[in-house]
């Protein structure tokens, strides 16, 4: 029987609040990332897909139908353009059913629809033209340029996925195609506006300068965001610290995630779930489901 309570130790749980399923670039259905996420022993899961909230009710349903407690959070990571660079945005917590936010993530879904094609566009001049059927194959669902790349791999037209950035999707390559994201500002918005919080995803992996980083928090935090992720895949000590660091001078909250997209070494689910004890988590006050154990004492 789970016990339901507020949750403010950063040690009770093992808690993943970055995670992806084939709805967006990740592999995995959404009942098949619950059934990791138990395997696992998650007690806390986010579904953050990008751009989009299509595998959250199959994951809540299958779940519904689980013995062992796993809380969900309703999730999504959200894509902006900001200063040439593209950044994330993970929304947590949001109200799935607000009308409102729905039609708002129905048009990031046109304008990542609408980038697609023309990459795919670009593709078959450069010989690709296999291009298309990615776009036929997700005529509903998000399309990314990993969905590319994996093509273009599987049809041996490179050998592998870093080849297919680095020679033709890659930025200022020649099947680019420069996003028109919202701005974060926006993101933040229409994330508060769904009840929801937003976090900066995985700050360090930008390949900006540490003044930018800076910057970026800086103008994160000005726009009312919530927090900064602070433990994820390839994160360096070093870095890790100079995160601390920018977080409190920003009054920032910390959040963890494995950034999951498939079973592997580096980003396997809970892997990066433990925080750091100089910042205050995201999940701070939650309420969620718990297991009674010795773990978990009344």
């Amino acid at each position: 029987m789970p016990l339901v309570s507020t949750v403010n130790s950063k040690s009770q749980l093992k808690i993943d609040l970055h995670s992806h399923t084939l709805h967006s670039d990740g592999q995995l259905s959404p009942t098949e990332l619950i059934q990791r996420a138990h395997n696992m022993q998650l007690d806390v899961l986010s579904i953050t897909d990008h751009d989009s909230i299509d595998g959250l009710n199959e994951a809540h349903v299958y779940q519904a139908k689980q013995k062992r407690p796993l809380t969900i959070i309703n999730g999504i990571e959200l894509s902006t353009r900001w200063h040439g660079f593209d950044i994330h945005i993970v929304g947590l917590n949001i109200d799935v059913s607000n009308q409102q936010f729905q039609a708002r993530v129905a048009q990031q879904h046109e304008t990542r629809r609408a980038r697609a094609e023309k990459i795919a566009y670009k593709l078959a001049l450069c010989g690709f033209t296999q291009a298309q059927d990615v776009l036929h194959d997700r005529c509903d669902e998000q399309i990314t340029r990993s969905h590319f790349a994996h093509a273009m791999v599987r049809a041996g037209f490179v050998k592998d996925h870093q080849q297919a950035f680095k020679q033709y999707l890659g930025k200022g390559k020649r099947a680019f195609v420069a996003p028109h994201w919202i701005t974060i500002a926006e993101a933040v918005e229409w994330l508060h506006d769904a009840g929801g919080q937003a976090v900066l995803a995985h700050p360090t992996h930008y390949d900006m300068t540490t003044k930018w980083l800076r910057r970026l928090v800086a103008e994160f935090a000005a726009v009312e965001g919530d927090g900064i992720e602070v433990n994820y895949p390839n994160l360096t000590p070093e870095k890790q610290k100079l995160l601390l660091e920018i977080a409190e001078l920003h009054d920032l909250k910390g959040s963890v995630g494995s950034d999951f997209h498939y079973p592997s070494r580096w980003t396997e689910l809970g892997r990066r779930s433990t925080i750091p004890d100089e910042i205050e988590p995201i999940w701070h006050d939650w309420t969620i489901a718990m297991p009674i154990t010795k773990a978990h004492p009344l």
